[in-house]
């Protein structure tokens, strides 16, 4: 019985740990690559992101489009925003683009 506790704690444990990886990993690449326009907390209060004229993350028609429309944005470009098909794979679009969202909420 106390193998079987130990067992399903150290499963729980790395399950965990694997989740916050992932959501850490997004995070990251979020900072590398978008931060920079987008900014920290996803309000376009960046230099470059004031220029660009850049929606925040709260801007209305920002939060009505869906995550395939964000996700195809990112990996095709629009606008003044370059595409990141050939830069980043597309678990790594999925994964900022999730990051972004959050950060509207």
């Amino acid at each position: 019985m106390l193998k079987m506790v130990r067992f399903y704690g150290s499963l729980a444990a790395v399950v965990a740990l694997l989740s916050g990886v992932s959501f850490a990993q997004s995070g990251e690449v979020y900072k590398s690559k978008c931060q920079m326009c987008h900014g920290a907390t996803g309000l376009a209060d960046t230099g470059a992101g004031k220029s660009m004229k850049v929606k925040p993350v709260t801007d209305p028609d920002v939060k009505k489009m869906s995550e395939a429309d964000m996700i195809t944005v990112t990996t095709a470009g629009k606008g003044k925003m370059p595409a990141f098909k050939d830069k980043l794979t597309d678990a790594q679009i999925k994964e900022s683009v999730a990051f972004y969202r959050s950060l509207g909420k």
